[in-house]
């Protein structure tokens, strides 16, 4: 007969799971035995004797050298950056103050310092006399130099311009635009060479990029 159940009776077992327990449970025998004597050293495996090596297995680090107090390398550590140069203002260009040039010799060219700034604005011969001082007057006479690249830049400038009015003027069939600027031309050099003889500051600014190239790039003989 099977035993009546109520409506809370949820176990999911078998009911009669105890009972079978109870029966079967006088004939189980245990399977563990008692340890007499002493124990024995069992022998290793493969694995332990490649553990024992220990070259087997790479990369190994070996710490018996290594201090107990020495830190760990962390892989934390924040990168380190170099500081940025200092910022360093643009060169400004060599600009001659009110300083009347002397009779001092001027070196690499050997003539007074006062010829030697003055000769670059002169009408017609400008042109050499300027190339000649870039490539021989030294770096440590800027005086001199920035003369004679200014003129050199003057004169190109108004070799170009008349070469344009000259084009002009033949189109045109008039020369009287290219006389008049070359008129105006040699009257303006003709005030430079007044002006800096006389020890007058003299800066012409829309040529102040072209002489600073010119000085730049006409390397002196004389280095120093």
């Amino acid at each position: 007969m099977q035993p009546k159940k109520s409506k809370y009776d949820t176990n999911p077992l078998d009911p009669n799971f105890v009972k079978n327990v109870g029966q079967t449970s006088g004939d189980v025998k245990p399977e563990t035995q008692e340890v007499r004597g002493s124990t024995r050293e069992i022998g290793s495996s493969a694995n332990e004797n490649a553990r024992q090596n220990i070259y087997s297995e790479a990369p190994t680090r070996r710490y018996d050298n290594v201090s107990p107090d020495a830190p760990y390398p962390s892989i934390f550590v924040p990168p380190t950056y170099s500081q940025p140069a200092p910022y360093q203002p643009p060169a400004t260009p060599y600009r001659p103050g009110v300083q009347k040039p002397g009779q001092r010799t001027v070196a690499g060219i050997g003539m007074p310092e006062k010829w030697t700034m003055m000769l670059p604005y002169a009408p017609y011969v400008g042109v050499v006399v300027s190339l000649l001082e870039l490539l021989l007057v030294p770096r440590r006479e800027p005086r001199a130099r920035f003369h004679a690249a200014q003129g050199l830049a003057l004169h190109i400038g108004i070799l170009a311009v008349s070469a344009l009015f000259t084009l002009i003027g033949a189109l045109s069939g008039s020369s009287t635009g290219g006389t008049l600027f070359k008129l105006a031309a040699f009257v303006f050099l003709i005030v430079s060479m007044v002006r800096v003889w006389k020890g007058e500051p003299h800066y012409i600014a829309p040529l102040a990029e072209p002489s600073r190239w010119l000085n730049e790039h006409i390397q002196p003989r004389n280095k120093s």
